[in-house]
């Protein structure tokens, strides 16, 4: 199911699409990731504007969104995910790491998981204190020496 949101974003970055952008994109990032074309300012502005369509989104509708938006393997689709949690990442909580931890494992590429590490997991853990930040540094550690390199490359960020 497809929530309007979500909607919105996907025909919006595919309305801002180039096919040279799409397929320079693919040559240089690649990752088996399929390539709209739009810009970084196109799906910034689009979260920002799929925001003030649906304002006043709970935690749990826009970490459902991300999801939603990270659901298949498109850049720009999991691009504008991490916009809008680094938009809401005041929000977010230590249980959401293992949501994070998904996309970073499913990433396959550095242009995503950089952000995702350093714009969304980084603040997180800094608002964190007391008992919630000791487990939410306990899965990072393990991040550190995890087989996966998407996550080892995420805790090296941090």
């Amino acid at each position: 199911m497809t929530t309007p949101a979500a909607e919105f974003i996907d025909r919006t970055l595919r309305a801002e699409a180039s096919e040279w952008r799409a397929d320079a994109d693919a040559e240089r990032i690649g990752g088996g990731l399929r390539f709209y074309g739009a810009s970084v300012g196109a799906i910034r502005g689009t979260v920002r504007d799929a925001g003030r369509r649906h304002p006043g989104m709970t935690h749990d509708e826009v970490t459902a969104l991300a999801a939603e938006l990270w659901s298949q393997p498109v850049y720009e689709r999991r691009l504008a995910a991490i916009v809008l949690l680094q938009r809401h990442v005041g929000m977010l909580r230590s249980s959401d790491l293992t949501r994070v931890e998904q996309f970073l494992r499913d990433a396959r590429v550095a242009e995503l998981v950089d952000p995702l590490a350093t714009d969304v997991v980084r603040p997180l853990l800094a608002a964190m204190g007391g008992a919630e930040a000791t487990r939410a540094r306990q899965v990072v550690a393990r991040w550190a020496v995890a087989a996966d390199p998407q996550l080892r490359r995420a805790a090296s960020m941090l």
